[in-house]
């Protein structure tokens, strides 16, 4: 123990000591590092949850996810396919530079680039005018009755900045590139990014000319929060337990009964708004990483639908998940909140017997090998599900070869289709199956327009794609449901994808500590205090 606390002071370093004597600084961890402090380089939790402290959108979120204003003071769609953002007056960069319809409109094409993760978010945008230094006009490229979710996603950079230091377009994760957006910040939230060591750690300190100050936004006590990833169970657990780190995002779920008991630790737990799920490649003729040559199988719905019922998300929940995942039926981060009914969120039954029929039918009665592609710093227990269903799959003959990897490695395999068998989660800040991307990123085959960038299983379907796109553009709220309704239906009777469970989040922390527990699963730190 006197070791860990040695490394861990020294990975804490100066940070510990840049506060005066009564400022509350605050450390936490989670298994996985942020990916990049280029909030347009990243739409993953792990990467907006930090960022989102530098980096503010037009539209924020209150503690129960409800829209509220946040760098826009209102917004109004003055017709069908025009909405106007009147702006926060008084609003400073981190460098002390204006924010203005500038650089607004500015972040929002920087967002719609290829090159960007948000681009599916953010080209239903549509293009931006100045009207004036705090006003800017969105001209749809049809009726979107999501703009406000969407807007809600979009981080604002400053356009002075990006164009001094070259960071005009967002930092391409998957080729591998750096910029200098990727390791420093300016932006116009509550904390400045101090200094960022990739795998160590990042430091940020609270901004005291923050407009939310004289709003009363800053309901916690926090001068200084430091992000220690730390990928061993052991060693978070054993971080909160000595004192070294404040709050853990991802506690060992075999470690919770254990934490529950100690006076001096608190754990909250809570239902997060995310699926975990695995994607088929359904685009190949031939399988990547399989011994199956010539053919794909997960091309034969009956293939995908005996991995289906082999798998007994019963026991993952039990023995796995420790009783903190709910079964899913459907690839929506909320489905109840998107109006799914209770009778359209019922699982196929697990059926060994059934699945093996299915098997033979679809010629594959001894099975056949493949790779499944699993993070192991990611989800809660991500490599532990992977190895489980691996042995389900064997009961009908798939043998399957988990290869599981940080999520540095294993998000580029996605991105770039180097996979076949994948794992991957979702979650969103509200219900809406569009607004916060379940389906047009999912489901909707890829095109120019940036939909299907997390299609990573090739899923093409025209009748799923024109009711996909007929629900982006109906503003009819009845109409749309029913569009959305007729696509649930579509998707999970041909099992385009497998899904598992809704993972329940438990957070960690010390007794002194109080935060906010959101559907989203991030930490925002404003909302939380120390005693």
């Amino acid at each position: 123990m006197r070791a860990f606390h040695i490394v861990l002071t020294l990975l804490l370093g100066a940070s510990q000591f840049t506060v005066t004597a009564d400022a509350k600084s605050f450390r936490w961890s989670s298994q996985g590092d942020m990916r990049s402090t280029d909030p347009h380089a990243s739409d993953e939790g792990l990467t907006s949850s930090p960022n989102h402290h530098v980096y503010e959108r037009l539209i924020g979120h209150d503690k129960a996810m409800r829209p509220i204003p946040e760098l826009a003071l209102s917004w109004q769609q003055t017709a069908p396919t025009v909405w106007v953002f009147k702006l926060r007056p008084g609003v400073k960069f981190h460098d002390g530079l204006p924010f203005s319809a500038d650089d607004v409109i500015f972040s929002v094409e920087r967002a719609q680039s290829s090159i960007s993760p948000f681009t599916g978010t953010a080209r239903p945008i549509g293009k931006g005018r100045k009207i004036d230094a705090l006003t800017v006009e969105f001209t749809t490229p049809g009726v979107n009755p999501v703009m406000v979710g969407l807007v809600g996603a979009i981080a604002i950079m400053n356009k002075s900045w990006c164009v001094k230091n070259k960071v005009e377009k967002a930092q391409n994760l998957a080729a591998k590139e750096q910029s200098f957006a990727a390791r420093s910040a300016n932006g116009t939230g509550p904390y400045t990014l101090v200094s960022r060591e990739p795998d160590v750690k990042t430091v940020f300190r609270k901004n005291p000319n923050w407009w939310g100050l004289a709003e009363k936004r800053m309901e916690g006590n926090v001068d200084e929060f430091t992000y220690l990833p730390l990928q061993a169970d052991a060693t978070r657990t054993a971080a909160l337990l000595s004192g070294e780190i404040d709050f853990v995002l991802d506690p060992p779920l075999q470690n919770l009964d254990q934490m529950k008991k100690n006076p001096a630790l608190k754990v909250v737990e809570g239902k997060e708004d995310r699926v975990i799920f695995f994607l088929l490649d359904q685009a190949r003729d031939e399988l990547l990483y399989s011994n199956v040559k010539g053919k794909n199988p997960f091309k034969d719905k009956r293939v995908r639908q005996a991995m289906y019922q082999a798998i007994d998300v019963e026991a993952i929940r039990t023995k796995v998940m420790r009783g903190l995942a709910t079964p899913a039926a459907n690839i929506l981060s909320n489905p109840t909140g998107a109006g799914v009914p209770a009778a359209m969120q019922v699982r196929r039954p697990f059926d060994l017997a059934a699945a093996k029929k299915l098997m033979a039918e679809a010629g594959y009665a001894i099975g056949f090998e493949v790779r499944l592609d699993c993070p192991n710093n990611r989800y809660i227990n991500d490599e532990k599900i992977c190895v489980a269903v691996a042995s389900m799959l064997a009961q009908i003959g798939i043998k399957v070869e988990v290869n599981a990897m940080p999520r540095s490695i294993w998000s580029p395999k996605g991105t770039n289709r180097d996979t076949s068998f994948i794992m991957l989660g979702w979650g969103g800040r509200t219900g809406d199956p569009d607004a916060f991307h379940s389906m047009m990123p999912l489901w909707h085959s890829a095109d120019d327009r940036g939909n299907g960038q997390s299609n990573w299983g090739g899923v093409k379907d025209a009748k799923l794609d024109a009711l996909l796109d007929a629900q982006a553009a109906e503003a009819n709220p009845v109409k749309r449901q029913q569009l959305i309704l007729d696509a649930v239906k579509l998707h999970d009777d041909n099992i385009y994808h497998l899904p598992l469970h809704f993972q329940s989040t438990p957070w960690a922390s010390r007794a002194n500590v109080s935060f906010s527990h959101n559907a989203d699963n991030t930490l925002y730190i404003p909302w939380g205090t120390i005693k």
